[in-house]
Formats: structure tokens, C-alpha cells, sequence
């Protein structure tokens, strides 16, 4: 794991925005198209900003959640909204969305036909990850039920997961999936996280389930 340290978060956002469009271009020499997974929250919403307007084939690039909570777009929680809002705008309105909710069923329900959606997608290209101060990462929370499950290097693309601190059902990529990315980036910012970070590296998988899946990747962090 390689930490990159910024003097500011409006460097960071400009710097990583730069580096995944380059990743995503360099795909795009080798690859019929590029798949990009990205979180929700707050955190990476100036990144799809920066990235929007970037000059690249956005026709051939598939975007994916690396989480979603289980509600409808149009609720204000959705991650799907966000990133319809933020990132596939301007040049990135081009891009392909591969949706995970589906209405009508359940997460647990929808995983089966979601995973099998996702095949032709992995291994993820570029991976864009978030991580709570509690060291969680997309919707794998440290003592949810059926951690131990998500994170087996057996475990399908995506799993269920109803986090006791969290108000709704969620649908998240496993572990194995989010460890097997061609290229990982986390973002974080503050001190709090970056505390948490240098504790999940002392900490099992299930204590901190960032530490199960950013080896060989890169911290992009400020203050």
C-alpha cells in the first residue's frame, strides 16, 4: 500500500482525477472498454467533478457502484443519484451505468442476477474507494452479519449486507472482488481517517475490512 500525501484536498481531487483518466485511457489501448467502480458519500463527489469533463472515449468506459443502498434512485440516499449528478455528465454522459437496484426484490433477492450482470465487468479496471472512520469500505461494515462471508476468497461478486448501524438493506461488491481491481485508489481526508487507516493495518479483516482489500493499492490523503 502506497500512501500519497497532499498539501491540500483541492490538489488531491485535481491529481487523482488526472491519474484515473490516464488509468482509464491506458485500458482503453489494450481493452474493448474500461470498467470504473466508484463509491457514494460525500467524499468523492468534487473528484467526479474534475472527472466529467475529461477529454476520453467515455462511450467505452462502464461505470459501477461499489456499493448501493437499497432505495429507489429518486430517494435522497442513493448513491446511484449521485453519481448520475456528479460524474456521468458533461463528456461522461457517454458512459455506460450498470445499475444494481432493482425494484421489486429484495438485496439478497437481486444479488444472484446482479452478480451475473457484473461478470462481463470484472476484474474491475479502476477502483475509486471511500472509507469510514470505523474502517469500512463500500458496505462492508466491521461486525455486520455475513462479513466472514464477503470477504472469502470464494465469496460471489456481490453480497446482501443489512449493517446494524445503517437504516436500510445495502448491496455491496465483496471483498474479493474489491482486492482483485486492476488498479485501487482510496481517498481520504482528515486526520481521523488517516489514524484509522494506520489502525486497520494492525487489525483482522473483519475489524477492518479496508485492510481485507487495498493491498497493492494506493492512499491518496490530506488534511
Amino acid at each position: 500500500m502506497n500512501i500519497e500525501e497532499y498539501a491540500d484536498r483541492e490538489m488531491l481531487v485535481i491529481n487523482l482525477a488526472n491519474k484515473i483518466a490516464g488509468e482509464i485511457r491506458n485500458c482503453l489501448l489494450h481493452h474493448e472498454f474500461a470498467s470504473f467502480a466508484v463509491p457514494g458519500g460525500t467524499t468523492p463527489g468534487p473528484i467526479f467533478d474534475a472527472l466529467c469533463s475529461v477529454d476520453l472515449d467515455w462511450s467505452r468506459v462502464h461505470v459501477l457502484l461499489t456499493d448501493e443502498r437499497w432505495v429507489p434512485e429518486e430517494n435522497a440516499r442513493s448513491n446511484t443519484a449521485l453519481v448520475r449528478e456528479r460524474l456521468l455528465t458533461e463528456r461522461a454522459a457517454a458512459a455506460t451505468f450498470v445499475p444494481f437496484y432493482r425494484d421489486g426484490l429484495s438485496a439478497a433477492e437481486a444479488a444472484p442476477e446482479i452478480a451475473e450482470a457484473l461478470a462481463p465487468e470484472l476484474p474491475v479496471s479502476v477502483l475509486l474507494l471511500g472509507m469510514g472512520e470505523d474502517m469500512h469500505t463500500a458496505s462492508l461494515f466491521p461486525g455486520a452479519p455475513g462479513l466472514s462471508q464477503a470477504l472469502d476468497p470464494d465469496a460471489p461478486a456481490v453480497v446482501a449486507v443489512s449493517p446494524d448501524s445503517q437504516p436500510e438493506e445495502r448491496i455491496s461488491l465483496s471483498g474479493p472482488v474489491l482486492d482483485g481491481a486492476m488498479s485501487k485508489h482510496l481517498v481520504i481526508f482528515g486526520q481521523a481517517k488517516r489514524d484509522a487507516l494506520e489502525r486497520a493495518a494492525t487489525l483482522s479483516g473483519e475489524d477492518a475490512p479496508i485492510g481485507a482489500v487495498i493491498g497493492g493499492g494506493t492512499v491518496h490523503w490530506a488534511a
